[in-house]
């Protein structure tokens, strides 16, 4: 007789093996024919809103690896916040103006920038922002990301851009927007000017030199014969030198060296010395930097005087303590010559190379510059000391060339306006982790005005018009209203389409001088400034949103990024943040914590991932790691993420596959009849659910990832299923033991299910359908509700017995594996073992004696009273007064349950099976 066909055999169709890529796209059909995103909608109607609020990616590129973990956290949380009870929509967006889409738009296409007109010019920047934001849509959705994606923002469309020229409108209407000559960070290569949030530094090499400013006028403190000694790395900016700055509480000397007399901070003449290598020298008087104001010096190239005048910017951790100061070429340099009234020289052009101010330089890039300003100060004996340093220099975060200092008529947002108020914002919100508050808080707090205008072509302008008779800058309701009105029918476009009579309100005269001619302003405005009009643009004007959002998430870059022009114009226009939480994660390395670059060869492509292994294992790495720090991957760490995906679906696909025959309306079993594993076995699922909700509210998707894996891997697999499948398949069908263990097989995969779901969404999905349901369950978990956790099924005092039992199980699981290494036994169930205890481990082992073979997974067990006396080969336990001795179990092998028994052969119609298979058989 073939006894396997009266064994209760796990049934399936749900397969054992993932084949996600094959089998994820089948998922992404089912939820597009489901119309998934209004569904869940649809279901969610009526509940608090929560409201995750998307920074846009920028539309250049193909998704990477910063990308999907980005998407993929807000997945999850969207998901997760829409099955616990919330109305969580999601409406992505793009960035999709700017320098980069210029540049790739003039390679990718051939344009000749200067051969086209700007009308078309725009319109192939649209076109290929668009044929991004259209790739990288479908790549988003191939991660598993629900959102709306037929309604999306983006930043481009004419709607966005009425709103976006209404924020700039109320900031100009509050007094926040000026047009000011300063010193701004400027790109020479994309020759425009940047925002701070544009600048990253990089190590750089530059000529480090020491010169001498002859003293003109001491004011009786100093003789003729005394030079200043200054330092700098950007000789260029020589040229445009007007005064020296000490700061005015610092000591300060005159020094006598080889008959040479100069003057600089005393603290740090020791080290200028050993850097001259000269050991020779006195000093000959010594003063506060205060003493030294309004001297007068000659500057050493150039045919003016440089003044000596008092900074509080001054320190002493490099250099001499006075510092040579250009108002043209930066920013402290520039404000402390306000106060002095100062001239601003700046013979740079949009090239950085010298116009006619610069005199003998005409012509020159900085660069070259550099070297014609070292020479010139060598042979007029001002140059004392050149070398070369490495330090962080600040480079353009799109082109990465070096950037310099360059004043120039830029229009600004005067932070001053609303800096205290955006201070005060911050500590209203919440920041993850914690150290964002700090640092957002200093970048706030240490801000200049934002520099908001670009010189490009792409993107939205600034919506200003100008006097024609009188230069005056004209921006007023009447105007704002008016371009709105424009924009929103015609898009950005026609500012560039039409002439400025065709776009001035009717009637609008210059409120200076009365005419009514007018020119338009030609620069557009920062991209960070399209961005961070987002809130309005999105949470302001859709039904679905609501204002301020509840969540902002991107990466800790974007503190000085798009958190930051978010918040400012949220608080200049609207007086409050327009985020109550902002959650920030960290970079994606490699496994060695490098940066990944396609020079280094450690770039993991999220799409080449996903077609050999496929999403919900990417997704799975996301949720795997701490993305407060930065993130490792490569292909051996996303080979063990895919075996711990394996591990997991295992899990689930063996509860699927002993519940083919359970009705939960008909064959559940009552919790206060379950035997006590199978209670213990609630107990840690009711835990389960416990942790993992409270780790997903709490943002910490790791410890969800965790706790899961480890219950599907040793909860369940390695202990609780090993145990009972036994019962279940050997078992008469409607045994209650059968049933009980069925009952909690049940609830398990229905809360684990639900649980995986933000994560593991397309397996969370392909399982759904297979599984048993009461009532009226929906057509997708994502429509379903988080398990919640029920309190009778927690025992501390149950789970604290069967942990001790757990570990003396351990204990005889390294034995056997003793015996099998030593052919003392094939098989755990060709062994039986016998248990020689102390007092305390035989109470904790009594009441369970006759389940100690199933426990161990072993033929036969043997408790011995205390006292017994173990035999001399018996192993002895770590860490546990216990004596386990292993051998081969007696009898024969029960050929339907496989367990060996004296009693095979008792039957004599089943001669072949045991006693208790006998008896299932007989009633079969």
């Amino acid at each position: 007789m073939d006894y396997s066909k009266t064994l209760n055999l796990p049934q399936t169709d749900f397969p054992m093996r993932g084949n996600l890529p094959k089998r994820e796209p089948e998922m992404m059909q089912f939820w597009a024919d489901l119309n998934i995103y209004e569904k869940v909608q649809e279901k969610t109607k009526g509940r608090p809103k929560f409201i995750l609020h998307d920074g846009p990616p920028y539309a250049n590129g193909d998704i990477h690896l910063g990308h999907t973990l980005n998407k993929v956290l807000k997945d999850i949380i969207v998901k997760f916040k829409s099955m616990d009870g919330f109305d969580a929509p999601y409406i992505p967006g793009w960035d999709t103006h700017g320098l980069p889409i210029e540049q790739r738009a003039i390679k990718d296409l051939g344009l000749n920038r200067h051969k086209v007109s700007v009308v078309e010019f725009r319109q192939k920047c649209a076109d290929y922002a668009m044929k991004y934001v259209n790739l990288q849509r479908e790549q988003f959705k191939r991660l598993g990301v629900r959102g709306d994606w037929e309604h999306p923002y983006i930043t481009l469309l004419p709607e966005y851009e009425a709103v976006q020229i209404g924020v700039f409108g109320e900031m100009a209407k509050k007094g926040y927007i000026y047009k000011g000559l300063k010193p701004v960070y400027w790109c020479a290569d994309c020759e425009t000017a940047l925002a701070e949030a544009e600048v990253e530094y990089a190590d750089a090499k530059s000529p480090s030199i020491y010169v001498k400013f002859q003293v003109k006028d001491g004011k009786g403190i100093l003789d003729q014969d005394a030079s200043f000694v200054i330092w700098t790395t950007t000789p260029w900016t020589i040229p445009a030198n007007v005064a020296i700055s000490v700061h005015p509480d610092f000591d300060y000397c005159l020094a006598e060296v080889e008959g040479e007399k100069i003057v600089l901070a005393k603290e740090l003449l020791p080290g200028f010395m050993q850097l001259l290598e000269k050991e020779n020298y006195k000093i000959l008087k010594e003063f506060k930097g205060a003493e030294l104001e309004y001297i007068v010096c000659r500057h050493p190239i150039m045919d003016r005087d440089s003044l000596v005048i008092l900074g509080e910017h001054v320190t002493l951790e490099a250099g001499t303590g006075c510092v040579h100061t250009a108002p043209g070429h930066g920013a402290d340099d520039f404000e402390v010559g306000k106060k002095y009234h100062l001239p601003v020289i700046s013979p740079l052009d949009d090239r950085g190379v010298f116009t006619a101010e610069g005199a003998q330089f005409q012509g020159m890039k900085t660069g070259e510059a550099n070297k014609a300003v070292i020479k010139e100060l060598a042979e007029k004996g001002a140059l004392m000391k050149q070398v070369t340093i490495n330090h962080q220099y600040p480079h353009c975060w799109r082109c990465k060339h070096p950037i310099l200092y360059r004043a120039t008529e830029q229009w600004f947002a005067s932070i001053d306006g609303f800096r205290e108020q955006t201070l005060a914002e911050i500590d209203r919100v919440q920041w993850i982790p914690a150290w964002g508050r700090d640092r957002i808080y200093n970048m706030i707090k240490d801000r200049g005005d934002w520099c908001i205008s670009r010189q490009r072509t792409w993107g939205v302008p600034i919506p200003i018009f100008y006097c024609q008779d009188c230069g005056h800058p004209v921006i007023n309701d009447d105007t704002i209203k008016h371009i709105q009105h424009l924009f929103r029918e015609h898009g950005s476009q026609i500012w560039f389409a039409k002439e400025a009579e065709d776009l001035v309100p009717p009637g609008l005269k210059c409120d200076q001088c009365g005419h009514d001619h007018f020119r338009k302003e030609t620069d557009i405005m920062d991209v960070w400034f399209d961005s961070g009009s987002s809130h309005a643009a999105v949470l302001e004007t859709r039904e679905d949103q609501r204002w301020p959002a509840d969540l902002y998430l991107e990466g800790s870059d974007q503190h000085r990024g798009w958190f930051n022009s978010s918040l400012s114009t949220a608080v200049a226009t609207r007086g409050k943040a327009p985020y109550k939480a902002v959650l920030t994660h960290g970079f994606v390395v490699d496994e060695k914590g490098r940066k990944m670059s396609k020079s280094m060869g450690n770039v993991v492509d999220p799409l080449k991932v996903i077609d050999q292994m496929g999403a919900d294992v990417m997704r799975l790495w996301v949720a795997s790691a701490d993305y407060r720090s930065d993130l490792a991957n490569s292909p051996g760490i996303m080979k063990q993420i895919a075996e711990a995906y394996r591990k997991i679906r295992n899990t689930a696909r063996f509860l699927m596959s002993n519940l083919y025959d359970f009705d939960p309306v008909k064959d559940r079993v009552a919790y206060e009849d379950l035997e006590e594993i199978d209670r213990w076995a609630m107990h840690q699922l009711t835990n389960l659910i416990d942790r993992s909700l409270k780790a997903y509210r709490d943002y910490e998707f790791h410890v969800v990832y965790h706790a899961i894996h480890k219950f599907c891997v040793v909860d369940m697999s390695a202990f609780y299923l090993d145990i009972v499948k036994d019962r279940v398949y050997s078992s008469l069908a409607q045994d209650q033991g059968r049933r009980a263990a069925q009952t909690v097989m049940y609830d398990t995969i229905h809360a684990l299910v639900r649980l995986i779901a933000p994560i593991l969404t397309f397996t969370s999905e392909e399982i759904w359908p297979y599984l048993p349901k009461e009532g009226d369950a929906p057509e997708s978990v994502q429509m379903a509700a988080m398990p919640q956790v029920e309190e009778k099924y927690l025992n501390d005092q149950l789970a604290e017995k069967w942990n001790r039992i757990l570990d003396v199980r351990e204990k005889v699981s390294k034995e056997l594996e003793i015996a099998r290494q030593d052919k003392v036994i094939g098989h755990s169930l060709n062994a039986a073992v016998d248990l020689y205890p102390d007092e305390k481990i035989y109470q904790i082992l009594k009441p369970v004696a006759d389940q100690l073979s199933t426990i161990f997974i072993v033929s036969a067990a043997t408790l011995h009273d205390p006292g017994t006396a173990a035999p001399a080969e018996a192993g002895k336990a770590e860490d546990m007064d216990l004596a386990i001795l292993v051998t081969p179990a007696a009898g024969e092998k029960c050929e339907r349950c496989w367990t060996y028994s004296v009693s095979v052969g008792e039957d004599q119609e089943h001669p072949t099976i045991c006693h208790r298979c006998s008896q299932v058989v007989h009633q079969l």
